[in-house]
């Protein structure tokens, strides 16, 4: 019921970009009670799918959330309309937190996200552009999907529509040099409709991205290629919607905003633990993990 009348809420005051800005805390409060659910029906679904990704999907999700709630110009019951925004989820496998997310906006109807990962399901364990709408690239194979949105945006511009393209990467996968290539692509044709976000939340499946390859200087490291960078707290929805508004302003080049974020956010048993990168829930750690986010 709490569902329902949030989403019955969020469509008669929708929070688009044009509106928010006046709306402070209200809408910081109401992206917090939005994604408290989206938490719980990532939990669920992974959970009766028996496997999936967990940990970032829950990273994300704040960031995720922020995006289609508040803003991009989309509209779900026309979802391809030209001159909507774009949104790349390069880290494929985080892909419950984008399901959770296309259902609260009305792309289909929510019951569906407990057919993830099942056959002949719209909702597989990456997504795949031509099953569901909403979905605006196949990905899955890391390191592609920055340069799927780098293309996007070059378009956009070719054909003078007013389109912003955002994409999530994961850090373990800015390990892979494609990502840089697109990163040099999108500076040199001064892309400043594109904005990317890395969800930073400092573990991949192998186990710490410090350990496994670290990134660090990585603010530097996305300067030196040209880019804009900004810094924030992955969770903090004020500071993701200060980054969003310092990229629309920013003036002929991308922006990125390296988002430091948690892996399991929301789980106490998950959080911060690599090992819950790729591994579902069973029912009693569903049930706790679930009791747990609605107390919060």
């Amino acid at each position: 019921m709490l569902w329902k009348g949030l989403l019955k809420h969020l469509a008669e005051s929708p929070m688009n970009f044009e509106t928010r800005r006046t709306a402070g805390s209200e809408t910081v409060a109401r992206l917090r009670a939005l994604t408290r659910e989206l938490r719980v029906d990532i939990i669920e679904m992974l959970c009766r799918a028996g496997s999936g990704h967990p940990g970032g999907s829950l990273s994300a999700i704040d960031i995720i959330a922020t995006l289609f709630h508040v803003e991009m110009r989309h509209r779900p019951s026309e979802p391809a309309w030209p001159d909507r925004d774009r949104f790349v989820l390069s880290k494929g496998h985080g892909v419950p937190a984008l399901y959770a997310t296309l259902a609260s906006c009305g792309y289909f109807p929510r019951e569906e996200l407990l057919t993830l990962r099942k056959l002949g399901s719209r909702l597989q364990g990456h997504p795949a552009n031509f099953l569901l709408p909403g979905v605006e690239a196949s990905t899955g194979s890391l390191g592609q999907g920055l340069s799927v949105a780098v293309g996007m945006a070059l378009g956009a511009r070719l054909e003078s529509r007013p389109v912003r393209v955002y994409c999530l990467t994961g850090d373990g996968e800015i390990q892979e040099g494609q990502i840089w290539e697109a990163a040099l692509a999108a500076s040199k044709w001064h892309l400043d409709n594109l904005c990317a976000f890395v969800d930073y939340n400092k573990g991949q499946i192998d186990g710490l991205v410090e350990e496994v390859m670290p990134l660090e200087p990585l603010e530097d490291k996305w300067r030196a290629f040209g880019w804009h960078v900004c810094r924030i707290d992955g969770h903090d929805f004020a500071a993701i919607l200060g980054a969003l508004d310092e990229a629309r302003r920013t003036s002929g080049k991308p922006t990125v905003v390296i988002a430091d974020t948690i892996k399991g956010k929301g789980v106490s048993f998950m959080e911060g633990l690599a090992k819950w990168h790729g591994v579902a829930p069973t029912r009693d750690e569903a049930d706790k993990a679930i009791a747990e986010i609605r107390r919060s």
